[in-house]
């Protein structure tokens, strides 16, 4: 296969069937949400031979014991695909939406208006359901979609491919709204990234040798995140038992997320009485404890932190500790190793709230709560596409507004300017 030419087809494909989904209603993109979850549904046994192919070969060449459990399509997985279409198909749709409207003293009347960004390029590993979340967000967005995803699945991959075909189909939307391309070949990714003319937006899904190349290749913006080094910092001031409770949940509901706290910091005026209270906690569940000199001197059995501890995204049952000179410290701290994703600060202080949320400088900053919660259904964004920790237009969890941008509309009735 000339891989060039292929990926330049897709891309002129999908550039002319952003007309079409940017100008079906919102009826139409649910029609088509809805049709895709009845072929899902229909096509069961289609996708568990597919998967089985998929699993086999992971099999062969030795994939892990954890890539094969997130390759593998149980009927679970299907159902919660499923459901996630139909819960895609229930959130408000952006598109379309004008805010902020003002009449200025010319007499025009100003405002926004909610668009597409076009054509979305997703690039992501393993996990085949992947597909239809990243799917089903950009078409009820208005976007079109080109889906690249790893070749370890990438016979499932086509059999979802065939279901969403069949949903766009039925609604009566250009089936190149929705390609998830064909080739295993790695020569693919290095074209979707680099052709502007068709992808106005990459969405990477996966580990972090995958997010900097893209990021450091790409012609085309990208949305993403590198790491996920997020902070809890108890504060002097806070409530001892909030701060077990936010503390230990937010390293120990799950692991390997990238909301999952890294580094706890202690203010040194509590730290005598608090990091007591924790330490145990955290190795009942099997934490290994890795801290500063004086987390040391007052918790036996910590292993020594090293400045690459600091800047370290565990993804496992491991925290560094460090305590620190009061809220000055911790927001230097968190400013200087943060990864700008998660920092959260537990404090019954008002003014030291409003200082650290003003001051630190991530995309999503809180008081009093676990940094599990940086999540876009937690946020009432109904479902993500990725987290981004870039400043310019998306920044936090990403849902549907974040798939979408804004341009200006003017209403006037002849007016001229003079």
């Amino acid at each position: 296969m000339d891989i060039a030419a292929y990926m330049a087809e897709v891309g002129q494909q999908a550039r002319a069937a952003v007309t079409g989904v940017a100008r079906s209603t919102t009826a139409v993109r649910n029609q088509a949400l809805l049709a895709t979850a009845e072929a899902l549904d229909a096509a069961r046994h289609e996708l568990a031979v597919a998967n089985s192919k998929d699993l086999d070969r992971g099999r062969e060449n030795g994939l892990d014991a954890a890539m094969l459990d997130r390759l593998e399509l149980t009927p679970q997985r299907i159902d919660a695909m499923i459901e996630g279409l139909k819960q895609v198909a229930s959130l408000p749709d952006p598109i379309g939406a004008i805010t902020d409207m003002a009449f200025r003293p010319s007499g025009i009347q100003v405002g926004k208006m909610r668009v597409p960004l076009g054509v979305v390029g997703i690039i992501y590993e393993s996990r085949p359901n992947v597909t239809v979340e990243a799917a089903s967000l950009c078409l009820k967005s208005g976007n079109a979609t080109i889906l690249r995803g790893g070749s370890e699945a990438i016979h499932s991959n086509q059999a979802i491919a065939r279901c969403l075909s069949e949903g766009l189909a039925s609604a009566g939307l250009p089936e190149a709204a929705v390609q998830v391309i064909k080739t295993t070949d790695r020569a693919a990714v290095g074209e979707l990234i680099t052709m502007p003319a068709y992808v106005d937006v990459i969405v990477p899904r996966g580990g972090k040798g995958l997010i900097e190349r893209i990021s450091r290749d790409a012609r085309v913006p990208v949305i993403k995140h590198l790491d996920g080094v997020c902070h809890v910092y108890i504060d002097s001031h806070a409530d001892p038992e909030k701060a077990l409770k936010v503390a230990v949940n937010a390293k120990t509901q799950r692991y390997g997320t990238c909301n999952t706290m890294e580094t706890l910091l202690v203010d040194r005026e509590i730290a005598e009485d608090i990091l007591p209270l924790l330490a145990p906690a955290f190795v009942e569940k099997g934490v290994e404890l890795r801290g500063c000199e004086e987390t040391r001197a007052i918790v036996d059995g910590v292993a020594e932190a090293t400045e690459a501890d600091w800047e370290a995204e565990y993804l496992a049952p491991v925290l560094a500790v460090r305590v620190v000179g009061g809220l000055d410290g911790a927001i230097e701290h968190i400013n200087r190793y943060s990864s700008q994703h998660t920092d959260s600060i537990v404090t019954e202080n008002y003014t030291r709230a409003r200082r650290f949320i003003t001051e630190v400088d991530s995309s999503s900053v809180m008081v009093n709560a676990s940094t599990r919660f940086a999540d876009g259904f937690e946020y009432g964004l109904g479902a993500e596409i990725g987290i981004s920790t870039d400043k310019i237009h998306a920044r936090g969890p990403v849902g549907l507004e974040g798939l979408t941008s804004q341009k200006y509309v003017v209403f006037g009735d002849g007016h001229i300017r003079t």
